[in-house]
């Protein structure tokens, strides 16, 4: 299995064709359940993918943060999330107080696969989404080979409303990348991977870059959970502590899911 020496970042550059397996969630109907997934405004600069993982906390790509021309890191309030837009509208609209990259994530040349492990990173939003059509995903453990996972995500060329890639199997991994059979396009940067676990669609993965093998594009991914467990360490230590609070001493008492489609 040889990757092309040219991979792309995701959130710039000319779109694929899409994939057979893509379909568009157009309709309330066929978008519920992925409510949580959402276009990042990256300030003038394109967009990328992200999905809430805490009502508000958004999980995308370190690279998404950065300007795709000049390499110069986006401030954080000139990103904006939009959650389950579609055609036009969003469920709800959040500006980003603090976008943090992973610790150890170095932006580096678009074919250096050296970054791909760490290209996570977290939006804190400036208010949470508290909606009962907006429900944060639960993060899971990477799938082991073999076994299939879906990708929703927006890109160029199908940028007002989600797609859905229904089912793409893992064909290689390590423990800092994983390769899937999945046609992925610009602006799917940031993505979440999902799996069915415990009759609940979880997050897995985040789609870093495509690429190709043996001439067929591809996409690389992020192993999830020991990253975002740092990164989410990093981000807690930098919250500022809360001021003491008044102690009251007395007083009264008082889903979403795959679908196969048949070719």
């Amino acid at each position: 299995m040889r990757l092309a020496a040219l991979i792309l970042c995701l959130s710039s550059a000319p779109a694929l064709a899409d994939g057979a397996a893509l379909r568009s969630l157009q309709t309330g109907d066929e978008g519920r359940g992925w409510e949580a997934v959402g276009r990042i405004e990256l300030g003038g600069r394109g967009f990328c993918t992200g999905a809430l993982i805490a009502d508000d906390l958004v999980l995308t790509a370190a690279h998404c943060l950065f300007d795709k021309e000049t390499g110069a890191r986006i401030a954080d309030g000139e990103m904006r999330f939009l959650a389950g837009w579609r055609n036009g509208r969003a469920e709800a609209y959040r500006n980003v107080v603090r976008a943090m990259a992973h610790p150890d994530y170095v932006l580096l040349p678009e074919a250096d696969l050296t970054r791909v492990g760490m290209d996570l990173a977290l939006l804190r939003l400036d208010q949470p989404i508290r909606l009962p059509q907006v429900t944060p995903f639960a993060t899971d453990w990477t799938p082991k080979m073999g076994e299939e996972v879906g990708i929703v995500s927006y890109a160029k060329d199908r940028s007002e409303a989600p797609s859905l890639q229904e089912v793409c199997e893992i064909m290689a991994q390590r423990s800092d990348l994983m390769v899937l059979a999945c046609a992925v396009d610009f602006g799917a940067s940031g993505a979440p991977v999902f799996a069915l676990r415990e009759g609940e669609m979880r997050i897995v993965s985040v789609v870093s870059a495509k690429a190709e093998v043996d001439g067929s594009p591809v996409a690389l991914a992020v192993p999830l959970m020991e990253p975002l467990a740092r990164l989410q360490a990093a981000m807690e230590a930098e919250a500022p502590r809360k001021a003491p609070g008044v102690r009251v001493l007395s007083g009264s008492g008082g889903g979403a899911k795959f679908i196969k489609v048949a070719p």
